[in-house]
């Protein structure tokens, strides 16, 4: 009896142990699926409202079209667009990168971004101006580990902006918010 006691004790160590282990990758995927879509929508329409563009609304078509391309990024984590139908943003950042975080850092692009001449310095602007593009209204964005280590992070926005030749907004709207 004490040998069928102490298997069982073994199976319930067994068990338990397996059981942490499981919680502890589920927890590790569910961080690593990122930003809600509200974060990744209050982000960008912070930015669209300071220049008087109605705000985006998540799309699960674009944001599954978004996700399985950056899982189609995490053996190479190369920052190439997908050629696909919606405009994109991609950033990366070694460990984490929360949806926050990539689009403060393409709308830190706006101070290269000249309304009057419709251009930007250096070319460095063209994220900025698709999170604030008046006609991209539907926003789906997902986040990818990649195998070196770096975080993947792209948005989709439908229909796609940085049109040339367009404006990303119309200035007089701002003086009416």
């Amino acid at each position: 009896m004490s040998s069928l006691s102490s298997y069982v004790n073994n199976i319930n160590v067994f068990t338990i142990f397996l059981l942490l282990v499981i919680c502890s990758l589920t927890t590790s995927y569910v961080a690593l699926a990122g930003s809600s879509p509200q974060d990744w929508l209050d982000a960008h329409n912070k930015a669209r409202s300071e220049v008087g563009v109605q705000p985006m609304t998540w799309d699960d078509k674009v944001a599954a079209y978004a996700r399985s391309y950056a899982n189609s990024r995490v053996g190479d984590c190369a920052l190439e667009h997908s050629g696909g139908p919606y405009g994109e943003n991609l950033a990366e950042n070694y460990g984490d990168m929360d949806g926050t975080d990539a689009v403060n850092f393409w709308v830190s692009e706006k101070s290269n971004y000249d309304y009057g001449s419709n251009k930007c310095v250096k070319d460095e602007c063209g994220h900025y101006t698709q999170v604030v593009w008046h006609d991209s209204i539907h926003l789906g964005c997902a986040k990818a580990k990649c195998n070196n280590g770096w975080m993947f992070v792209i948005c989709s926005y439908d229909p796609p902006g940085n049109i040339e030749g367009q404006r990303p907004y119309n200035k007089t709207m701002i003086n009416h918010n």
